[in-house]
């Protein structure tokens, strides 16, 4: 079993805190000190913080008719990217105070696809880049009636254009690591669920 880390949260001390940038996200520069390896503390940091919250993320299978559904939309971080900003993705969503995790995947798929799914798995949970950002994202697999999916959804409010497809999952499983994906919560999504498969369809398909 891999052992814990050797220290805490305990091990760090917050010297001060600076506002640089509040709106729909912030960034806060902290200055800090820590523990070090071969003892005593280390000298004063001070590292900038991405502060976006917790999201989710969820793949959606038809185990009975072993079919994927995905999200195509736009995506201002992939502008430079060689097939361009619109990306396939699993459906995903940022939680609110108050909310669980499965509240807001749950909810994710009846907004951004207009699925309900007859039930979750969790996969795991994450840090989507821990070096600059307190992002955690929380993985899932919805399992739903896919026969009549597809479409375009999405809230008019926020601007959200997305559209839902759906593939026989040999061609989205056989295609993770072709380029199609370029994100992580997809790949980990997808991932699992090729180590998953033939016990989902053999769970859920009766």
């Amino acid at each position: 079993m891999i052992p814990k880390p050797q220290f805490t949260r305990d091990d760090v001390e917050i010297i001060r805190e600076e506002n640089m940038y509040k709106r729909f996200f912030r960034v806060e520069k902290i200055f800090l000190r820590h523990k070090l390896f071969e003892g005593g503390w280390g000298k004063e940091i001070g590292r900038e913080l991405f502060i976006r919250g917790n999201a989710v993320a969820v793949v959606f299978y038809n185990p009975k008719c072993d079919q994927i559904a995905l999200v195509e939309q736009f995506r201002i971080g992939a502008m430079n990217e060689p097939n361009g900003p619109w990306l396939f993705e699993v459906v995903a969503g940022m939680i609110e105070q108050g909310e669980s995790p499965e509240e807001v995947a749950r909810r994710e798929l009846l907004e951004e696809a207009n699925i309900s799914p007859y039930a979750m798995e969790t996969i795991c949970d994450y840090l989507s880049s821990p070096g600059g950002t307190d992002e955690k994202l929380y993985l899932f697999c919805g399992l739903c009636d896919l026969t009549n999916a597809g479409g375009v959804y999405g809230l008019p409010e926020e601007s959200e254009d997305i559209r839902v497809h759906v593939f026989a999952a040999e061609e989205v499983l056989g295609s993770i690591y072709s380029g199609s994906f370029n994100n992580a919560a997809a790949i980990i999504c997808l991932q699992w669920l090729h180590m998953n498969r033939d016990r989902l369809r053999q769970t859920y398909s009766e």
